[in-house]
């Protein structure tokens, strides 16, 4: 059986949307549970997630954690009950019938992977990114295209490290591409370009893209964040309050 785990941090916005998506769109039989890790929300977030309707047969769980996106998915990990796990950021939708996919692919052999992506965008060139995240490149890999895992692999990895405020997915996808058990699954997971259209779709790739080159040419997780703060980070304040407005990636970084 699969348990779900998604990370959350003031997705109001779209935590009962994926909710109802995952719903709609699992066989109960597969899924020991869905675990919604919140690293403390003040958006109405948790009281959304404790007053979501759900089928008897499908349980939807609630935990706190500390903020740290890392820290929360293996918090989630840890109260996981299921023999596969399947990590999912709150603004990705999988498609039809996911659980049946992920679970034919396990029973092939194949203990880790992901799905293809494509972004709920019509701009050239996240069209294009999209269509890469078909091929079983490593550079093409990353956590919006969510994660399964197998729980024995996973604790044989140790989960994911959360000396990473960022970039904590890649680091397990790099594991599992040098044990060589990742496989791509060639059907399209739906993402936000919520990002992108904030900051612009150029600005932003060109710093992920110096991101990925740091780590390869020896960035440690504080140079890591440190660059992420310094241009990617939005720092805007909400009127009368002292919460920062995140976007999807940036809702992990501890302040």
């Amino acid at each position: 059986m699969i348990s779900i785990v998604i990370p959350v941090l003031n997705e109001a916005s779209s935590i009962e949307k994926l909710l109802q998506h995952l719903v709609e769109n699992v066989t109960p039989k597969n899924l020991a549970e869905i675990t919604v890790v919140d690293g403390g929300s003040t958006d109405g977030t948790q009281q959304l997630i404790k007053n979501f309707e759900v089928k008897p047969e499908i349980g939807i769980q609630l935990i706190s954690s500390e903020k740290g996106r890392g820290k929360q998915l293996n918090a989630g990990a840890k109260n996981a009950t299921g023999s596969i796990l399947y990590f999912l950021h709150a603004d990705s939708f999988p498609p039809k019938n996911f659980d049946e996919l992920i679970i034919s692919e396990v029973e092939k052999g194949n203990p880790a992977g992901c799905f293809r992506m494509q972004f709920d965008s019509n701009h050239w060139w996240l069209r294009l990114a999209s269509w890469l995240t078909k091929f079983s490149w490593r550079a093409c890999r990353g956590g919006d295209q969510s994660q399964f895992i197998t729980r024995e692999l996973f604790d044989e990895i140790g989960g994911y490290d959360e000396t990473y405020i960022i970039y904590e997915d890649n680091i397990l996808i790099n594991e599992l591409y040098e044990r060589n058990t990742f496989v791509v699954i060639n059907k399209k997971l739906t993402s936000s370009a919520r990002l992108y259209r904030e900051k612009g779709v150029w600005y932003v790739q060109y710093h992920f893209w110096t991101i990925y080159i740091k780590k390869w040419l020896g960035a440690d997780a504080d140079q890591l964040f440190a660059y992420y703060c310094k241009h990617l980070r939005n720092n805007k304040k909400k009127q009368n309050e002292n919460v920062t407005i995140e976007s999807p990636r940036e809702a992990f970084i501890e302040k």
